[in-house]
């Protein structure tokens, strides 16, 4: 066989192309300079999508990531390109995405000189990664980025950098592809749970009168949703999911009872309180899940699965810890688990769940268009069957309350880090893996006018994307808290908007502008029509507010609920 000289900037592409990715973000800068240069040769294999910006290209990887399931891939030049990524890698590595970010760098005779955009990058991410490499010999480069790949991928998936000197990109050596299996150190996770952990949580189900499950992202990770559905209908028990566990049992199912924590249902909240058995899936006790520690169900026995060793016991000690991929954990409890119905449990939910704290807004009928109108109206004109990337606020949380998912993955979402600016970058990579799904972006209008450079990517790459600005003139969700806790100061809360319909213009995509609920369903079949972008304005009341609430520090079931003497407005 002939021998392939190549150049350390040739691997990198060889490399992605075996790792069967056909999609990469990125933005071209001195030191990448050569990657990009010999990306020319690969066109017909590799896409590359231009970002506007550093941040973006993170977030598209992200949001393709979590669309497909395969890796997500961005590439930036060192210094302020490297940098401009750490928020990208942060939010990623709070929600266990599976991306890999590739770096150029300065030569390896000017590392450590100070010379011009030289950052320690693989240093400065090493919190917010899972792995960081920098590589100083082309010997190494092909085995790194495989290694980089497997390490992103798994147990539980994060973000890996890798950083290459611009040198080693130049540099030329015979490539050979290494076949041999990645063996990563101290990623020796159990391949199943032992039996004495699977006999102990089965004796806690079977013997519970008062049973939740706790459904997190880590079902949707596993594909585990068939088995914890499974496990719900054999035992009869009810579950709520945290935010990035929606999809992960349908909306529609009997047992499924809704969203937990801070802005979690009024039934939900309560029926952890009350348990006498937590079954906490693929989730890891965020404090925005919990509410106060210290009084969180706390007359109930515990059960943890999740893959992460660490997590067990972390925040919330539990009286069975089992740590392996949830689908395995679960097709071995599953035999063990007898069948009964949990009659006046399940009559004790219904109960809670037919006290409204604040769901009649969607039937009002005023002037005044709310937010929660607006999610409920896509979700009846999309039939339910959107992708959805929300950014990070009240229009994240009225999405989660009034946008039913039925399926796994519909949902994309910041929700470990809470990053603005993530919804509109993640949809345009979300929609390289999704082409035939209408995907929808439910941003505020503080979100947008964090990555709102990124519209040009869109329209550049003709993204079947469909924007509603949620617009009610603040920073909503700070400006609830100021309201609530702060007498109402609205310390730079208030936020000017541009004209969104020039800005549409300007960037060359269609735009809209709804004031009254009565004008949405028209809207939306317009924009249903469209190929490519649209951006859609909705001007919703501005002091509404999220409820019910949990105050930070309270106890998860002392819930705000909307105050029943005053007509929705909370001015």
């Amino acid at each position: 066989m002939k021998k392939r000289i190549l150049t350390g900037a040739e691997i990198i592409w060889e490399c992605i192309i075996r790792e069967n990715i056909d999609v990469v973000f990125g933005y071209p800068g001195g030191t990448i300079l050569p990657a990009y240069d010999a990306l020319n040769k690969y066109r017909d294999k590799i896409h590359h999508v231009l970002v506007r910006h550093e941040q973006g290209a993170t977030h598209m990887a992200d949001g393709y990531a979590r669309a497909s399931g395969k890796v997500g891939v961005a590439m930036a030049t060192s210094g302020p390109g490297a940098t401009n990524m750490v928020t990208g890698l942060a939010t990623a590595k709070l929600d266990s995405i599976p991306i890999v970010c590739i770096t150029g760098q300065v030569p390896r005779a000017a590392i450590g000189s100070d010379a011009f955009q030289e950052v320690d990058i693989s240093g400065t991410v090493l919190p917010v990664t899972k792995y960081s490499y920098l590589v100083m010999d082309i010997n190494n480069l092909a085995s790194t980025i495989k290694e980089a790949f497997a390490v992103a991928r798994s147990g539980r998936p994060g973000p890996v950098l890798i950083d290459i000197p611009k040198d080693v990109q130049n540099d030329t050596i015979e490539f050979v592809y290494p076949d041999e299996p990645v063996r990563l150190p101290g990623n020796n996770h159990p391949i199943e749970a032992s039996e004495k952990h699977i006999q102990n949580a089965a004796d806690l189900i079977n013997n519970a009168k008062k049973p939740v499950i706790l459904a997190g992202h880590g079902i949707l990770l596993s594909g585990a949703s068939q088995e914890i559905i499974k496990l719900a209908e054999t035992a009869s028990i009810p579950i709520g999911w945290t935010l990035l566990g929606a999809g992960s049992v349908p909306a529609s199912h009997p047992l499924n009872m809704g969203m937990m924590g801070m802005h979690g249902e009024f039934a939900v909240n309560n029926a952890i309180q009350d348990a006498d058995l937590l079954i906490a899936c693929g989730m890891r006790f965020d404090d925005r899940v919990t509410g106060n520690i210290k009084t969180y169900s706390p007359d109930s026995k515990k059960i943890h699965i999740d893959i992460d060793p660490s997590e067990i016991n972390k925040n919330v000690p539990v009286d069975v810890g089992i740590s392996c991929d949830l689908r395995t954990a679960m097709t071995q409890l599953l035999p063990h688990i007898s069948r009964k119905q949990n009659k006046e449990w399940l009559k004790t939910i219904s109960g809670w769940q037919s006290e409204s704290l604040g769901r009649d807004i969607i039937n009002v009928q005023t002037d005044t268009l709310y937010g929660a109108q607006v999610i409920r109206d896509i979700w009846k004109e999309t039939n339910g069957d959107a992708l959805i990337v929300t950014d990070v606020g009240q229009h994240q949380m009225l999405e989660a309350q009034y946008y039913d998912h039925e399926e796994p993955n519909t949902l994309l979402t910041s929700g470990g880090l809470g990053t603005m600016g993530y919804s509109l970058p993640a949809a345009i990579g979300a929609s390289f893996s999704r082409q035939n799904k209408d995907i929808w972006v439910i941003v505020g209008d503080g979100s947008i006018q964090m990555t709102i450079t990124e519209l040009a990517t869109a329209v550049q790459e003709n993204a079947n994307i469909k924007i509603a600005i949620i617009n009610n003139g603040y920073l909503g969700m700070v400006r609830q808290w100021q309201q609530l806790f702060y007498d109402a100061r609205y310390a730079e809360t208030p936020i000017s908007s541009p004209d969104y319909l020039k800005i549409a213009e300007a960037y060359g995509l269609p735009g809209y502008r709804v004031n009254k609920r009565k004008e949405i369903p028209g809207v939306i079949q317009k924009v249903k029509k469209s190929k490519g972008p649209v951006l859609v304005e909705f001007v919703v009341e501005q002091h509404d507010m999220v409820y019910p609430m949990v105050p930070a520090g309270a106890a998860l079931n002392a819930m705000i609920s909307r105050p029943k003497n005053k007509q929705f407005q909370e001015a």
